[in-house]
Formats: C-alpha cells, sequence, structure tokens
C-alpha cells in the first residue's frame, strides 16, 4: 500500500510519525454478542482494554443494545469512556433515532447500509438525496449525519464507480463519510486514493485490517491493509474519530481487541 501514496503529498510508511490515537474508539459490534448478554459488564471491560470512544450498533434490543439513550450516556460517563457515535439505518423511525441521539449526547449518526438496493449510478443519486435529506434534519436536531461503506459501493457502472457518485452528489457539510479501510481493499481500492481525491471527506474511520483471500476481517498486522501508513496521513482525509472493528476472531473478541492495542501501541 505504502508505494501508492508516493507523488500524493502524502507521508511514506518509512516516515517516523506519531500514528497512535490515544482517544481510538471501538465499534461495539466487535462485541455484539457479548453486549447483547450484558452491555455494562461488556463495557466495564472494554474501557479496561484502554479504548475511550464508543460507537454503537443497532440491534434487536435498540440503538445500544438495550440500554435506554440516558443509560447508555451515564454508563459511558461513568467508564470514563464518550460515546460519540451510532450506527442506525435510515427508515420509517428516524425522527426517534434523531431524538434517541440527541438525548444520548452522541455527536454522529451513522447510517449503516444503503436505504435502496441497485447497482446503478441512477440508484446512487437518489440515495444521495435522501443522504443530503436526512443530513439537514440532522443539522437542525444538533446531529451529524453520516454514512459507512462496505465493499459494494466501489463496483462500477459505466465505468463510474458508484461510491465516487454518493461523494459526488451528498453535501459535505451534511453527509459525513465513514470510511470502513477494511471494505475500501477489499472493494479493490486504496484509501489514500479517496485521501487526495476527497479531501477531508472523511471525519470518521473503521479501521480494521482484512484478509484480502477469505474477505474478512482479521487481527491488526494480518492482513493486507497498511495500518501505519493510515495513521500517518489521517489528517489528510479529515479524521476526527477512529474506530477499530472487527467482526471474526481469531479466539475471541477481547483477546483480538489486546492484540490490535498492543500493535498500536507499538507502531
Amino acid at each position: 500500500m505504502g508505494l501508492l501514496a508516493a507523488g500524493y503529498g502524502l507521508l511514506p510508511s518509512y516516515r517516523t510519525a506519531a500514528a497512535y490515537d490515544k482517544n481510538i474508539g471501538i465499534q461495539l459490534y466487535t462485541f455484539r454478542d457479548a453486549m447483547m448478554s450484558d452491555a455494562k459488564g461488556t463495557m466495564e471491560k472494554i474501557a479496561g482494554l484502554g479504548f475511550k470512544e464508543i460507537e454503537s450498533a443497532r440491534s434487536s434490543k435498540g440503538h445500544y443494545y438495550g440500554l435506554t439513550a440516558k443509560e447508555m450516556k451515564a454508563t459511558c460517563k461513568d467508564l470514563g469512556m464518550k460515546l460519540t457515535s451510532g450506527h442506525v439505518h435510515l427508515d420509517e423511525n428516524w425522527d426517534q433515532t434523531m431524538e434517541e441521539a440527541v438525548e444520548s449526547g452522541q455527536e454522529y449518526l451513522i447510517c449503516s447500509t444503503m436505504p435502496t438496493r441497485g447497482q446503478t449510478v441512477d440508484n446512487y443519486k437518489k440515495v444521495a438525496e435522501a443522504f443530503n435529506q436526512a443530513g439537514e434534519k440532522c443539522k437542525k436536531a444538533g446531529v451529524k449525519f453520516g454514512y459507512h461503506n462496505h465493499a459494494y459501493e466501489f463496483e462500477a457502472e459505466n465505468g463510474q464507480v458508484l461510491y465516487d457518485v454518493l461523494l459526488d452528489h451528498t453535501e459535505a457539510d451534511l453527509v459525513h463519510m465513514e470510511l470502513d479501510l477494511g471494505w475500501v481493499i477489499v472493494g479493490g481500492k486504496d484509501p489514500l486514493d479517496y485521501f487526495k481525491k476527497y479531501s477531508g471527506r472523511f471525519p470518521l474511520w473503521h479501521l480494521k485490517d482484512m484478509d484480502l483471500a477469505k474477505k474478512e476481517s482479521t487481527e491488526f498486522g494480518k492482513g493486507g491493509l497498511d495500518i501505519a501508513m493510515m495513521l500517518r496521513n489521517k489528517k489528510a482525509s479529515g479524521a476526527k474519530h477512529i474506530y477499530v472493528e472487527q467482526e471474526e476472531y481469531a479466539v475471541s473478541p477481547y483477546e483480538s481487541m489486546k492484540h490490535n492495542m498492543k500493535f498500536l501501541a507499538e507502531i
């Protein structure tokens, strides 16, 4: 990945830099099973791993794994963490979703999946307009709206990359992109290209290493993402919040996160 930075005004991998972010966050989907059975107890263990920011994820128990918005906010505060973002769906319950976000004190509401499916330029333009409207409503409520990618957004129709269509037709002050770096490389793209082409458009990241053969997440340093390179160039992307996320594990979420935090500290 490092070679792709050449000529882009980005920092090469051999340049010494403070890559480790002391306020690194965690996407709670990483601990989804444990969160479903014991949300508060699991969050205590997460805090013990050194995470300072939390990004929640919608589940069958709601947006906060059975906790109310106020309980989630208070639990984070008690543990020395802060809820800064949450994954949700853009659906018929959007007004309630925004109300919960305001009550929780979180800064971002991130749509975690396309509201309408269709791998066409026309559909992505329609989705972009829906995102602009959702972003406008969130702005009025005091929350920031965003979108989290997977790999399919990097498919193309008639030479147009669909993710680029989404970026080109959304307003930067209304739609704040959360770039999942792992899914970018699975989609055959380089995050550094997006840092350059759409500088400042990615205030949130999912920092995720990926086994490119299996197309699944893995522990830091075991996959195809140059994590040190990404962190050294986070300023170009506009990154303000970085959340570690991992869906598959060598042993358990806890062991994987211990490994990942150690990896970050030793970069």
